[in-house]
């Protein structure tokens, strides 16, 4: 696999791709698409549980792996990185962050989703509140999320890195992985993604792994990273600037809350708000967790995949400060003219950083591997987005419109959506290029802060707090998204400046960086809520019966004769007279997991885990402090 040995020192043009480096992919993917189908056989995809919820038969490894492979795609891989050659290694909290949500993903919200039993999050808050309005606007909310941020992104990031590594056009190498990706998708559901994904995630690890050291190898070890990123200086800058120098800080987490370019007030309390939007309300994630055997499986996977998360500052942030202390001309680069030139956007080139290392590191064979890799993280990222994507339009929406649809017509009509998504998502990819000074996370970041506080406010409050009620929560989502949206026009109006230009920008763009306006946005939604709650009629405590942490009942739910499950047979969660009873989904069967408890040796085991866990992330965030 190593014949191409000699030509890995000399640095070679990205066009000559060895016959070792297509073998390499060929057989991955083969075994990619052999993987795919043989899970699709096992669980039987022909029904609505089977292809949505992998038959709610998963273990906790491949749900770990899974959690972790699908937060990571190559929009993380190239992101991470080139966040990390242009700002230092900060953006590391964006990762260590996740450790605390998936906890509570795992300990507080599965238990409510469980108990509920529910297959989407819209559904949910349907239940919870009553009404229809509230699931519709948050099942369209979700697609449009998944296309600005997810779909767009990682199409773009997987399309930049074969541009890089083979030289072809950026729009052919979207088509490309689109199909492909869609294909397997549309074919196996559920199933095949989570076992696919657990594939990747092993060899995304082990392919990043040896990427790091052959880095670091390169630059004399970890000890010498911050002096020679700190005199990583491209040769062309702009004259009387200072934008072309590493900042100061690069190596610190915790950054200035007013200069900072990542502020820690932000990190710590803009970033936990998205953070549970993500990790805890997102469809993507928690249709993962609700695919457990049982939920001490749900637990154990949350606490692999924090693990998981704590890898990418060392293989994914630190080679990306490495390639621009390699490449600064390139990586680094601050001029316009010369940043077109090296990757076609005017804004920066920081995106390029991972590809750059592949490209020049890796010896023949291995850097068809990282290829692989990267399409790998591209294609579970995106399988999984297109199957919750397809999962939410069809039960929330689809359903609605058409209550007596058979299986097979929403089977059809989740396959259907997966090509409409796909279509709108690379109509975006031009304004996407140009957006957030070239650092495609932020951009994810950024749009994430301005539309998913105030999901976070409501599903937070639903959970815990009985008295919030259904024209609380519908009003105080749509405050939301007005004062978000207005945030989200004013930047696609005012981007910011080049290189050497005076900021002009409005000062709610300028002075508030967008982690702070979450916490804003945070407030003013729950603000909202809380007031409009108080002003109308609560619910009666019957119609909460499992639908929030006080109500839980610990025994199994019971199946109904059409297979959808039903509260108690007491017949407590009659509604009362006059108001709305959430209706329960009605049509093909769901099957639901078990039920909430858990046996105490493996829930002990699992406690004892999480100690440990927040330890080490404990540890990790003060060492880098």
């Amino acid at each position: 696999m190593m014949e191409g040995n000699s030509t890995a020192g000399s640095f070679t043009p990205a066009q000559q791709f060895s016959v070792a480096d297509l073998v390499v992919v060929v057989v991955y993917f083969s075994l990619n698409v052999a993987v795919g189908i043989w899970s699709s056989c096992r669980v039987n995809r022909n029904t609505v549980s089977g292809y949505f919820l992998a038959g709610r038969d998963m273990a906790w490894w491949p749900i770990g792996a899974s959690l972790f492979a699908s937060s990571e795609g190559s929009g993380l891989f190239i992101g991470l990185a080139g966040t990390g050659a242009a700002g230092g290694i900060a953006v590391t909290g964006f990762e260590w962050n996740a450790t605390y949500a998936l906890l509570a993903l795992a300990w507080v919200f599965v238990p409510v989703y469980i108990s509920s039993g529910i297959v989407t999050m819209p559904e949910y808050l349907q239940r919870r509140f009553g009404g229809e309005r509230i699931r519709m606007y948050l099942s369209s909310l979700s697609l449009l999320l998944s296309i600005f941020t997810k779909i767009s992104t990682d199409l773009y990031s997987g399309a930049l890195f074969v541009q890089v590594c083979l030289g072809w056009d950026l729009y052919l190498s979207t088509i490309l992985m689109l199909v492909v990706t869609g294909l397997y998708t549309i074919a196996g559901g559920l199933a095949a993604v989570i076992y696919t994904d657990a594939l990747q995630t092993l060899i995304m690890v082990l392919g990043a792994i040896v990427l790091a050291v052959k880095a670091f190898n390169e630059i004399g070890g970890y000890p010498n990273l911050e002096e020679a990123y700190l005199k990583a200086v491209p040769s062309k800058i702009v004259p009387n600037t200072t934008c072309h120098l590493p900042r100061a800080d690069a190596m610190h987490l915790f950054r200035d809350p007013v200069s900072g370019d990542l502020p820690w007030t932000g990190m710590t309390f803009g970033l936990s708000i998205m953070a549970t939007w993500y990790w805890c309300t997102d469809q993507v994630i928690v249709q993962r967790s609700l695919s457990a055997k049982s939920l001490s499986h749900a637990k154990a996977g949350s606490i692999l995949a924090s693990y998981l998360k704590m890898l990418p500052l060392f293989v994914i942030i630190m080679p990306g400060m490495i390639s621009r202390v390699l490449y600064p001309d390139a990586v680094a680069c601050v001029d316009p003219e010369e940043c077109t030139r090296v990757c076609g956007t005017a804004v920066g080139c920081s995106n390029i950083a991972y590809p750059k290392l592949v490209v020049e590191l890796m010896p023949s064979g291995l850097r068809g591997l990282m290829i692989a890799v990267m399409m790998a993280a591209l294609m579970s990222s995106l399988t999984s987005i297109f199957n919750s994507s397809s999962t939410l339009f069809t039960m929330d929406i689809w359903r609605k419109l058409r209550p007596g649809a058979g299986e097979r017509e929403l089977l059809l009509v989740g396959r259907v959506v997966t090509v409409v998504l796909v279509a709108l998502s690379v109509v975006w990819i031009p304004i996407l290029q140009s957006s957030s000074g070239g650092q495609l996370y932020v951009y994810i970041q950024a749009v994430t802060s301005y539309l998913a506080p105030p999901v976070t406010t409501v599903f937070v409050l639903a959970v815990f707090w009985p008295r919030a009620n259904e024209q609380g929560a519908f009003w105080g989502l749509m405050a939301g998204l007005v004062l978000g949206l207005a945030r989200m026009g004013l930047e696609l109006a005012h981007p910011a400046p080049h290189c050497g230009v005076p900021d002009r920008r409005p000062w709610l763009l300028a002075d508030i960086h967008y982690l702070h306006f979450a916490v804003l946005l945070c407030a003013a939604t729950g603000t909202v809520v809380v007031g409009g709650s108080l002003l109308t009629p609560p619910l009666p405590p019957a119609q909460l019966k499992d639908l929030t942490w006080w109500s839980l009942s610990r025994d199994a739910p019971q199946p109904s004769m059409n297979g959808t499950s039903q509260g108690p047979p007491d017949g407590s969660c009659s509604a009362a007279p006059g108001t709305q009873q959430p209706s329960k989904a009605k049509g093909p069967s769901t099957t639901s997991l078990r039920d909430a408890a858990e046996p105490p040796f493996w829930a002990r085991v699992c406690g004892i885990n999480a100690i440990v866990l927040m330890c080490v992330n404990i540890f990790c965030y003060a060492y880098f402090a």
